[in-house]
């Protein structure tokens, strides 16, 4: 530890978190809270709640029932069971997405803001290269050489996903590696990569934690909309935005089938981004 502990009373100028606190969480955002918390279990238990989604589970367009509660699709698979795990597939490629932003970008970010020179310089100038590019087309670009599935997609779009990570977590090393008790550990003979680990990247977290649980929306309806477009694993595999696509024909006759998974898409991404909120509020702000 330095000379000056890193959580002692900040110095003037010196800005740190406030303590996470649920009375600056509101209504709607405790609800949005709620509900996403209640779509995860869900999503997580899906195996347990429902049976194979591949499987055939009745005549085909089988109306709503006890047995069936969104009825069946044109082959006579379970809607309601795809959609579970449909959303399971989503929040998963959500958090492998979101996970390898923190790692790559975090990384890259902690060592431009902390070493400086021409490290940062040309770490940040790769960071650009990434940022110049159109995230959405160089996506659609990565599946389309790699062929179409769920792990292709997901890689595309944590190819373009890490750059923000990276920036925001070198702008926070910045503003932390100038405070006092930094200067105390390096006068302290305390090492570079001590120093990171044990009294900057602590600082950096809150900001990325805030990031990442608003991102959760965003990447639901990017991967929703790669694979809407026939980028996601083929069928039967159950995915929301695939299983929407194959579902528009039937729209006018069966409306079920292409609505309840654009629903549970709508529903995912509106309960994540009010829980998002939460989670910033919860935080706090620098004081």
């Amino acid at each position: 530890m330095s000379a000056i502990d890193a959580t002692a009373a900040p110095a003037a100028g010196r800005r740190r978190w406030a303590a996470p606190s649920f009375e600056r969480v509101g209504v709607a955002e405790r609800f949005g809270m709620g509900l996403f918390a209640l779509l995860v279990v869900l999503a997580a238990a899906a195996p347990l709640i429902v049976g194979d989604p591949t499987a055939a589970a009745g005549l085909p367009f089988a109306p709503p029932s006890g047995h069936l509660l969104l009825g069946t699709d044109d082959i006579g698979q379970d809607i309601f069971a795809r959609i579970l795990f449909g959303l399971r597939t989503s929040l998963l490629a959500a958090v492998v997405v979101i996970a390898s932003g923190v790692v790559v970008g975090g990384t890259i970010g902690l060592v431009a803001g902390t070493r400086g020179g021409w490290v940062d310089a040309l770490l940040m100038r790769l960071t650009d290269v990434f940022l110049a590019l159109p995230g959405p087309i160089l996506a659609i670009a990565i599946v389309a050489a790699l062929g179409p599935s769920l792990q292709h997609t997901v890689l595309a779009v944590a190819v373009v996903w890490w750059p923000w990570y990276a920036r925001l977590v070198r702008g926070e090393v910045q503003a932390l590696i100038v405070r006092p008790h930094i200067d105390a550990a390096r006068l302290a003979g305390t090492s570079v990569a001590r120093i990171m680990l044990r009294h900057v990247l602590p600082g950096a977290l809150p900001p990325v934690v805030v990031a990442a649980s608003l991102d959760v929306q965003v990447l639901v309806l990017t991967l929703a909309g790669l694979s809407f477009l026939g980028l996601g694993s083929p069928p039967p595999a159950p995915e929301l935005g695939a299983m929407a696509a194959r579902g528009s024909d039937y729209l006018v006759g069966h409306p079920l089938i292409p609505l309840a998974p654009g629903i549970a898409v709508f529903l995912v991404a509106f309960a994540a981004n009010l829980a998002g909120d939460g989670v910033r509020n919860l935080m706090g702000r620098r004081t």
